[in-house]
């Protein structure tokens, strides 16, 4: 008998909830196609099912025919992209999450002050060049306590930093130490800008790893929140495994194993869960339980024009 053990909270985030039903409501409300710049998240069998309702995610708005409905990304954008939406006079529905949002307020206040602002997290990310984006300044991206060590600024008594919102809360608690050891003066918010999300599910996997034998985390490749959800898995030392759906199981990964832990990150459907659980059921009979944690009841206002829908 294997034992299967969920971990709670997991899957969606009030953010990802949010982003989703604005398309949903917009396809609803201006019939398709409706046009989306970027992964509207990041989980592939999402887009997927979007897509076939008539949402087209596009990479830049040169992609979308004049006129068309335009929806933002929950990752959020620069203003440069805001700019050239307005000039093609794109009408836009910004599903941008209410918790990036505040990132971007923050490293604007810090810019105001006259601050240079140190933004950690992942280069490339869509959360991350938005944020870059939305700033008016100097913004020095670090991503490892290295960079930290490389960083050069106009004044180590004017700096300020942020962060990317599914981080690694130790990992980030690292390099803002080395943040405050090299430039003592200078301010942020700590790791409050890690979404209370985020935060409930990487301590729902540290409860698992003490748990089980193996850690399964649902999500997809590009997903940063679930890929910190198996590093933690792995420095805890469990083999942890990121899969996409029940189809990337792997007989060899239960061979004398006992107990296996399943979680899910802030992008991926509980759909998608439950048919990981039945996928386990071909290696043989297995035994579920849920962990205790945090119950989120979070929710988030939906943009005017769709409040109706």
């Amino acid at each position: 008998m294997l034992r299967v053990v969920l971990a709670q909270p997991r899957g969606f985030c009030a953010g990802v909830e949010r982003a989703i039903e604005i398309v949903e409501r917009a396809l609803k409300k201006y019939g398709p196609p409706i046009y989306v710049r970027h992964e509207i998240v990041h989980n592939r069998h999402v887009v997927e099912s979007l897509r076939a309702r008539g949402a087209v995610f596009v990479d830049e708005l040169e992609q979308i025919p004049a006129g068309a409905m335009t929806v933002f990304s929950a990752h959020g954008v620069a203003r440069r992209v805001e700019e050239l939406a307005r000039t093609r006079e794109l009408p836009v529905i910004d599903a941008t999450c209410p918790l990036v949002a505040k990132v971007h307020n923050e490293g604007r206040r810090y810019a105001a002050q006259g601050r240079d602002i140190v933004l950690v997290g992942h280069a490339g990310h869509a959360e991350v060049e938005g944020t870059i984006g939305q700033i008016d300044g100097t913004v020095h991206l670090v991503q490892t306590v290295a960079d930290v060590a490389a960083l050069h600024v106009h004044d180590p008594d004017k700096l300020a930093y942020i962060t990317q919102t599914t981080l690694s809360v130790d990992d980030t608690r690292g390099i803002i130490s080395a943040l405050t050891a090299r430039f003592p003066a200078i301010v942020g918010p700590d790791v409050r800008d890690i979404c209370y999300a985020t935060q409930n599910r990487q301590q729902a996997v540290r409860e698992l790893a003490r748990a089980v034998d193996v850690i399964l985390v649902v999500g997809s490749k590009n997903s940063s929140n679930s890929n910190r959800l198996r590093e933690i898995g792995e420095d805890l030392g469990k083999p942890a495994y990121l899969i996409d759906d029940a189809d990337s199981l792997q007989c060899a990964w239960f061979e004398g194993v006992g107990s296996v832990g399943v979680t899910a990150g802030a992008s991926a459907p509980e759909t998608l869960v439950q048919g990981v659980i039945e996928g386990l059921r071909r290696f043989g009979p297995i035994d579920i339980s849920t962990l205790e944690g945090a119950a989120e009841n979070v929710r988030f206002r939906f943009p005017a024009e769709l409040a109706d829908a």
